[in-house]
């Protein structure tokens, strides 16, 4: 992937013949004649060098490489400069500069100084996303999104993780309970404890009671040797139990006792142990429904249900598609070594058009999908498979007019024809014309 050089100069000649040598190297180079301009490209993250000069209109090029570390620290910045001095290089070096150079002088040293400082920035800048990730990963900044639906979750979920209280949390398969956990987690007094994450509907009743209680030599054929659980692992910390509704009533009961004054026993084993965990579940069943029809204790439910959250479906969140599609683009087009830097409009219309059964998870599969598959810059609706069309088409949770109707079957047509309008109207059973004006008519 190639990377992108901000070239700082005021002298329109010079900023010229540099961008063109730059570029033959394959370089990508964007260009600003003043420091305010190359400050506001440098708010985005893909530039990896600047080269500046020492005397621009606005700033001195010497003080800006301060500035550019503190707003990129992964970021080089070359100086260069028509009237060199000892005093600016030292000091040049000391803010954090690549190097201090010498138009005219140093022409020939210009490509492989750039070389080395990309160089060295792609590598201090995968350092830079691998501890941003680290320190995202388990917070609430992880967690996009600027819709009403999820702000107020969110809001939610940072009140109660300052707290010791159990947690509840409902909704759908893949709209990121535990995301929402490991974020509980991270912010509460437990942060530096262990945060364990089981799955209940993962393992048999008979395993997962042993993978939470734990067991002794002898409990049962194979138990060689004392084993811990996940509650004696999650001591001090957070468990976090997913799925919960598939746990059957004898581990439902287990459970209570926990909850209630902290003991339990391991399997095979009379004696009391103590833990200190806080727990946090979820399910994407109604588990007071499940609760008031047998089908899960009801003192357990009101246990768990302390302090519950509803994390909502991404169909009731559309204005976070595109902000949680535009993550997934950078995410994978980092990860898989491509440049997608272009999304088309009707893209992301028809990824607000999506139903999205799956979710957040859903929707990350897709853009996976389709980054892997694109043969360049920009993600179209032709690297969308067909069957995703039908979710849209199959979509029941709307009322369609015949207008949203019509304008889909004629979107899903074009799709299947790779954009071919005559062969469209054939699939359609219409005629060019009225193709034509249905295209316009709909602005598709």
């Amino acid at each position: 992937m190639s990377s992108t050089i901000l070239i700082l100069e005021d002298e329109n000649k010079f900023r010229g013949l540099l961008s063109r040598i730059i570029e033959v190297e394959g370089y990508n180079v964007v260009e600003a004649q003043s420091a305010r301009v190359g400050l506001k490209l440098l708010e985005g993250d893909d530039i990896r060098v600047v080269i500046s000069d020492v005397k621009l209109p606005d700033a001195n090029g010497v003080e800006l490489v301060k500035r550019i570390k503190e707003m990129h620290s992964y970021v080089e910045v070359i100086n260069l400069t028509a009237f060199g001095s000892i005093k600016d290089s030292v000091k040049a070096i000391k803010n954090g500069a690549f190097d201090y150079i010498m138009k005219g002088d140093d022409n020939a040293r210009i490509i492989p100084i750039v070389n080395s400082a990309v160089e060295k920035a792609n590598l201090q800048y995968q350092v830079y996303q691998l501890a941003n990730k680290i320190n995202k990963q388990y917070n609430f900044d992880a967690i996009l999104g600027k819709s009403k639906a999820i702000t107020e979750c969110v809001d939610l979920a940072r009140k109660v993780a300052k707290t010791n209280t159990t947690v509840l949390l409902l909704g759908e398969t893949g709209t990121g309970k535990e995301i929402f956990a490991e974020a509980i987690h991270k912010e509460s007094d437990r942060r530096n404890k262990p945060f364990i994450a089981i799955n209940c509907s993962s393992f048999s009743n008979e395993l997962l009671k042993s993978e939470l209680f734990g067991y002794v030599a002898g409990a049962f054929t194979g138990a060689q040797k004392d084993k811990k659980g996940l509650f004696e692992e999650a001591d001090g910390g957070t468990l976090f139990l997913d799925e919960i509704g598939e746990m059957n009533l004898e581990l439902q009961a287990r459970l209570l006792r926990v909850l209630e004054n902290g003991t339990f026993n391991r399997v095979g084993d009379s004696k009391i142990s103590r833990v200190n965990a806080r727990i946090i579940a979820a399910t994407n069943k109604d588990l007071k429904h499940e609760a008031e029809n047998g089908g899960f204790r009801l003192d357990l439910y009101y246990r768990l249900a302390v302090f519950t959250i509803y994390l909502p479906p991404l169909r009731d969140r559309k204005e976070d598609i595109e902000i949680l599609a535009r993550s997934f683009i950078r995410e994978f087009s980092n990860k898989l070594n491509r440049k997608i830097n272009k999304v088309d409009d009707f893209f992301l219309k028809v990824l607000n058009d999506s139903p999205w059964k799956g979710n957040v998870r859903e929707l990350r599969n897709v853009i996976e999908r389709v980054v892997i598959i694109s043969n360049n810059d920009t993600l179209t609706t032709d690297l969308l498979q067909s069957d995703f069309y039908n979710d849209i088409a199959e979509d029941t949770t709307r009322t369609l007019d015949l207008a949203d109707i019509e304008s889909r079957y004629i979107r899903k047509a074009l799709h299947q024809t790779n954009g071919n309008k005559t062969e469209a109207a054939k699939l359609l059973g219409i005629g060019l014309s009225t193709l034509y004006r249905k295209i316009e008519e709909y602005q598709i």
